[in-house]
């Protein structure tokens, strides 16, 4: 009956381990890096409501292919900041965490990124992308 009991305990353990969400630089950095692949759709799909309700799935992948297209593959991004905030301009009050990248590319070898991200039900969700 221990035995049992033990087992029950550390599937549970690891089931919540599981499911817990992921950091935010983690989530911000998988959503990346479907955007690097050209990925757009799923991109979107993967977005925070906040991002979908702004922008349509077609609408996305033709501003993304628009910006990035000319931009050539990646080739470096390495986390820069990363700051958490409870309130943010034009957004209702929430767990927000806004990271910045310094990235490069293989034409244009210094950009910044920025990855504004919501917490939401489900995990960490990118709410905003900007390149310069």
């Amino acid at each position: 009956m221990r035995v049992w009991l033990a087992a029950i305990a550390a599937s549970l353990v690891s089931t919540a381990a599981a499911a817990a969400p992921p950091d935010p630089a983690t989530a911000a950095k998988a959503w990346a890096e479907l955007v690097d692949k050209g990925l757009y759709a799923q991109s979107w799909s993967q977005a925070g409501t906040l991002f979908q309700a702004h922008v349509t799935e077609a609408k996305w992948a033709s501003l993304v292919a628009t910006v990035r297209g000319p931009l050539g593959p990646l080739t470096h991004r390495s986390l820069t900041s990363e700051k958490h905030a409870t309130s943010l301009p034009g957004v209702p009050d929430g767990d927000y965490a806004v990271l910045q990248f310094a990235s490069a590319f293989a034409h244009k070898r210094a950009a910044v990124e920025t990855i504004a991200l919501a917490h939401e039900p489900g995990g960490w969700r990118v709410d905003g992308y900007f390149i310069r």
